[in-house]
């Protein structure tokens, strides 16, 4: 179904459009070509549909990449790197052709997938697929929050457009589904994406895989809005992306026919032209056949021109919205505070001093206490959002009560569905974005499904924040499918995650501090379905040395300050093992240290003297307590320490009966460190 539009699309010079998709072929050809490596097809197959996207519609401005003003341009598909490296290039922004002439090379901004982190004007890290698709609903969901918070009569600045670039590949992904649905759902107009129809993937025609679906009536029937246009004709292509503007309550897909490769004389429209460079003969010909100089890394002054022109125009755009916001400085302060706040980011300095206090006399699991302190932080906080796969009320992720729903972003809680993967894209868009700082929640044991999108987002600098409940074989009755043995040592092998397992109700809502204070990294939380000790920090014996934001840190001192017997490290519901273990230890003449590892990274980012002072190297008496594989303890414990650790899954019992038969019990514990 088309909608009519409320404006016409602007009358389009071919000949302009042709010259300068033609153009951005060419360097594409000679980025890859210089590489010798990359992936032509895309780009030789997009180019038109793309250069029309840019050069009449994309709202942009080089100097500013991140005017929050601006529509953005995700290329889902990261592949065809090169199409964006060009546009990017040809469009002013600050990457120089010596750029794309070291296209995937050591050192270079253009990476063989776009690098948010790297390149100026890319939004967000893409290449597995799907992952882009998925990000960028997570934009249009910010953007409609925004909208929500800061939109006044005759004041809307967050009236902008995400575009995505999506291929094939992309929509067989089970991510770019998942998202797919949820912006259907939540009805987010302001999504405008182009599919590369080309019938091609890497292997193969679509024919042996794609071919049982027909995609257009499946995103019909999710609820967005479906146009079909050839992908070379730029009137076409125009006018459709005019009436998915006009439609305000659905997202869009437009699927542009095309031909991968297109131009090349023996590779177009098959596989062959995917993933590898076309070669010396080949591009030759490819340009000859395009009418492209044989120049390498050619631009034609006239195309510089009309891209100079087409940035004058922007800039005015630029100019008029900055001004808007000036103009109604006065008159809706609130509105102005929540735009350049929440882009700020800034959390209160004295934030660690603001936590709920909680009851040693009585026990709660560390999810509850996350919810606890979550609803006090998000009063503190207002740009904190976010929501759980289906599971709010085992998870307890609610930074307030209002909800997110098709016509209403002013809340705060999003329901994200049965869909983990997809949320964990999602909310990495979200982050990206630049208004809020988001998280996702669901069980630890899930967090397998998200890896994707977790690893990309530590990969890209993307701080969201993973709330993982339910985190061991103390789940109980659910049994071993929803037991989690592997997963936090998992999730600690992927660098640049901030794991934390907090082991109280205090380190808890200090760990959602930690989180908060983290500008590049995101971070995980990992939390316990059953009750815990709180300890009371104001009692002698856990007069701490450092504290969790420190990562690692003495929990509870020795009892002899003249000497140490050992030390027991425990992170989570461990933590009190170690605790009574170190209690039983001491009553029978012993002085034991007892040091709360809740963050590995956290605690390996300190100065050498304070982890020294820690776990002293003279100390080789060391016992690590986890219900977690035994794996990456040894770099804490030495080649004479120990583990209490589960290195095998677990089983359908309470979770009272499971502590008993997997030996974590204060007294195998203390068997444990006697037999080191």
């Amino acid at each position: 179904m088309t909608t009519s539009p409320d404006k016409q699309a602007p009358k389009v010079d071919t000949a302009l459009l042709r010259r300068l998709a033609n153009t951005v072929r060419g360097l594409s050809i000679d980025g890859i070509e210089a590489a010798n490596s990359g992936h032509p097809g895309l780009p030789l197959g997009c180019a038109d549909f793309a250069v029309t996207l840019w050069y009449h519609f994309l709202r942009y401005n080089p100097a500013d990449t991140h005017w929050p003003g601006r529509d953005k341009f995700i290329l889902s598909g990261g592949h065809g790197s090169m199409l964006l490296y060009s546009l990017l290039h040809l469009a002013g922004f600050d990457l120089p052709m010596e750029e794309l002439k070291n296209f995937r090379q050591w050192g270079s901004k253009t990476p063989g997938h776009p690098e948010v982190h790297l390149t100026p004007g890319v939004e967000t890290t893409t290449g597995p697929l799907g992952q882009g698709f998925a990000n960028a609903v997570g934009f249009g969901l910010a953007d409609k929050m925004m909208a929500a918070r800061v939109h006044r009569d005759n004041f809307s600045p967050f009236d902008s457009y995400i575009y995505c670039l999506c291929s094939d590949g992309d929509l067989m992904e089970g991510v770019a589904m998942e998202a797919a649905s949820l912006a259907g759902h939540l009805g987010l107009g302001n999504l405008i994406y182009l599919y590369d129809d080309n019938d091609i993937t890497l292997d193969a025609p679509t024919s042996f895989t794609f071919s049982g679906e027909d995609t257009a009536k499946k995103f019909d029937s999710i609820g967005w809005h479906v146009q079909k246009v050839d992908g070379f004709d730029h009137q076409a292509i125009a006018n459709a992306i005019v009436a998915a503007q006009a439609e305000k309550e659905r997202p869009s897909l437009i699927l542009c026919k095309t031909i991968i490769g297109f131009g090349s004389p023996s590779k177009a429209g098959t596989q062959h032209v995917h993933g590898s460079p076309l070669g010396a003969e080949e591009a030759k010909k490819t340009k000859e056949q395009l009418g492209i100089p044989q120049e390498a890394f050619f631009v034609p002054e006239a195309d510089r021109a009309a891209w100079a022109a087409r940035g004058e125009e922007l800039k005015k755009a630029y100019d008029a919205w900055h001004a808007s916001v000036e103009a109604n400085r006065a008159a809706h302060p609130d509105a102005i505070k929540a735009l350049e706040g929440y882009f700020k980011g800034d959390i209160p300095a004295d934030l660690h001093t603001r936590l709920p206090k909680f009851d040693p006399a009585k026990p709660i699991a560390t999810r509850k206490a996350s919810e606890a302190a979550l609803r006090a932080i998000g009063a503190e906080v207002p740009f904190l959002v976010g929501g759980s796969a289906d599971l709010s009320g085992s998870t307890f992720a609610i930074v307030e009560d209002t909800r997110v729903d098709r016509g209403e972003f002013k809340g705060r809680h999003i329901f994200f569905g049965v869909r983990e993967h997809g949320m964990a894209a999602v909310v990495n868009g979200m982050v990206n974005h630049g208004a809020f700082r988001a998280f996702g929640a669901t069980f630890l044991t899930f967090s397998d499904y998200m890896r994707g999108a977790v690893r990309l987002g530590a990969l890209s600098d993307c701080p969201a924040i993973w709330v993982f409940t339910h985190d061991s074989i103390f789940l109980g009755e659910d049994g071993p499918t929803h037991q989690s043995v592997e997963h936090a040592a998992a999730l600690r092998a992927i660098p640049g995650l901030i794991v934390l397992r907090p082991g109280d109700a205090v380190e808890t809502a200090e760990a959602w501090v930690a989180a908060l204070r983290e500008k590049r990294h995101p971070s995980a939380l990992i939390l316990t379905r059953q009750n815990l000790p709180v300890y009371d920090r104001a009692s002698p014996e856990f007069a701490t040395m450092g504290s969790l934001f420190e990562g690692g840190y003495v929990f509870r001192k020795e009892s002899k300050a003249s000497h140490i017997d050992g030390i027991l490290i425990g992170t989570g519901s461990e933590l009190h093992l170690c605790v009574e273990a170190a209690r039983e230890l001491e009553a029978a003449g012993q002085s034991i240290r007892v040091v709360s590892m809740a963050s590995w990274e956290l605690f390996d980012r300190q100065p050498a003297d304070y982890r020294a002072g820690i776990l002293p190297g003279a100390i080789t008496k060391r016992l690590a307590v986890e219900a977690g594989v035994s794996m990456g303890w040894e770099k804490y414990i030495g080649s004479k320490g120990g583990t209490v650790c589960q290195d095998r899954y677990g089983a359908s019992a309470p979770a009272k009966v499971l502590a008993e038969k997997f030996g974590f019990t204060v007294d195998n514990v203390v068997k444990a460190f006697g037999a080191l």
